[in-house]
């Protein structure tokens, strides 16, 4: 896996820009839950595929969402997210599992920090274009698929984004 990239790292793309303007406006409890559902049906299947024995990664999500409904609290769910990060560290089988589940990772940190929610695109839609294509694809066809995903990642911001967010998450993208 030497020569795989293990993210999208360009921001300028309109696929990505789109994402960022929509996530600006949305408060960090709807990135969360938008990041945690769609790293669970998309990404989750991904990782199980290539480490169905590895659990770290589904015990973040779930973690995850039993903080954002009140069930514990924040350390119990980090602790189970840092375990997910050590999976993705620790993972060198593909490159379709080790961006999956660098996503999912992002995700689930979004319960603490709302920017992480950026990782779902820049690693998940990555993971989906290597699981399709695989390592022998260029990056020029990685990266349409990619932006597809991305459309798609965008589509389902869409469908449980606040309008007039009262409460929009305070971003500082760091870039």
């Amino acid at each position: 896996m030497p020569n795989a990239r293990k993210m999208l790292s360009d921001w300028d793309p309109t696929y990505i820009q789109a994402l960022v303007r929509l996530i600006e406006t949305q408060s960090k409890s709807t990135l969360a839950h938008w990041a945690v559902d769609y790293a669970q049906g998309i990404l989750l299947p991904i990782w199980k595929k290539f480490d169905p024995q590895d659990t770290r990664p589904e015990a973040a999500l779930d973690s995850a969402r039993k903080w954002l409904s009140g069930e514990i609290k924040l350390p119990e769910a980090k602790a189970q997210i840092l375990l997910c990060h050590e999976a993705a560290r620790e993972s060198q089988r593909s490159p379709a599992a080790q961006a999956a589940v660098r996503a999912i990772g992002q995700s689930a940190s979004t319960i603490h920090s709302a920017r992480h929610c950026i990782g779902l695109p820049l690693y998940g839609a990555l993971a989906v274009a290597y699981d399709a294509l695989g390592t022998k694809a260029t990056w020029a066809e990685l990266e349409v698929f990619a932006a597809d995903e991305c459309a798609r990642m965008l589509d389902a911001l869409r469908a449980v984004s606040v309008e007039n967010e009262p409460n929009p998450a305070r971003i500082d993208w760091k870039c």
